[in-house]
């Protein structure tokens, strides 16, 4: 490799100091996944690393203070992605992240927070199920930041419909909308009418497995997703530490690059880190 990367999709937690709803011994998950560690593994990327964007794992108001607090540490994490969770605050566009983008906005934190993440993989194929939806959507395009969505294959079809209410808003697809599940032919025609909506992009993420059949069903998902988006609307996600349940830092750099299909070398550079610097409108670096 020959550029560097801008990791568009990581996480960060403390398990002990603020509980993750989800968390559970089985997944082989550590209980930290603190910034020092992260730091760590990304030396060994086959690319100098740029920076990464942080994505809440968790969905309290504490855990997000903590998040954007760990991100103004350094200039490493170039932005950080909360959750939505509506419960919170019922009466705020952003639901529990609405408290913590305010005090950023006021000058009160010094991260950037660049977006709202919807995760509703469990929910209604329609997302109706997700309260104030379009508030969402509004309150993030009016102040000038991206929706991510964690769906699976069967809510594209939603999507696209809240990217088509929505032209002005920046909407990415985390996972590609299929994770480590196969590229079937629904998925296909669903991703391919979602990227029909021209503000909408999506994370090379969470898709890397182990398994005899791994490096074609890898091959498969991202040449698709890269012919219906274009180079220039897909990004690198590595899903750490999600993603070292089956490969190290460096592998999954060099399994998502020899997935890609034949790119030039602005696609490349585009694909790798120009496309996430973009979509976020992270500030440049003097």
């Amino acid at each position: 490799m020959t550029t560097s990367i801008l990791d568009a999709h990581v996480h960060l937690w403390d398990a002990d100091r603020h509980p993750l709803s989800w968390w559970r011994p089985a997944l082989g998950l550590p209980r930290r996944a603190a910034l020092g560690e992260l730091r760590r593994v990304t030396v060994a990327a086959p690319a100098p690393i740029a920076g990464a964007i942080a994505v809440q794992a968790a969905d309290t108001v504490q855990e997000a203070e903590w998040l954007t607090s760990s991100a103004a540490l350094g200039s490493f994490i170039r932005a950080v992605v909360l959750q939505y969770d509506a419960r919170a605050d019922a009466a705020a566009w952003a639901g529990m992240a609405q408290s913590v983008i305010d005090r950023i906005d006021a000058g009160d934190l010094r991260a950037r927070v660049a977006g709202v993440r919807l995760a509703t993989p469990a929910g209604a194929v329609d997302l109706a199920d997700v309260p104030r939806l379009d508030d969402l959507a509004a309150g993030l395009s009016a102040s000038n930041r991206v929706l991510e969505l964690l769906l699976r294959a069967e809510q594209l079809p939603a999507a696209a419909a809240l990217a088509a209410r929505h032209p002005g808003l920046r909407i990415v697809l985390c996972h590609l909308g299929i994770g480590g599940d196969d590229p079937g032919d629904d998925w296909r025609s669903a991703l391919a009418a979602f990227a029909e909506q021209p503000a909408t992009a999506a994370k090379v993420s969470g898709l890397v497995r182990s398994g005899p059949a791994e490096t074609e069903r890898l091959r498969a998902a991202v040449g698709h997703a890269v012919e219906v988006f274009g180079a220039g609307r897909v990004m690198f996600g590595s899903d750490w530490p999600v993603s070292a349940r089956f490969a190290g830092y460096r592998e999954v750099v060099e399994r998502t690059d020899a997935a890609l299909p034949r790119l030039t070398d602005a696609e490349r550079r585009e694909f790798w880190a120009d496309t996430a610097a973009r979509v976020y409108e992270l500030p440049s670096r003097g």
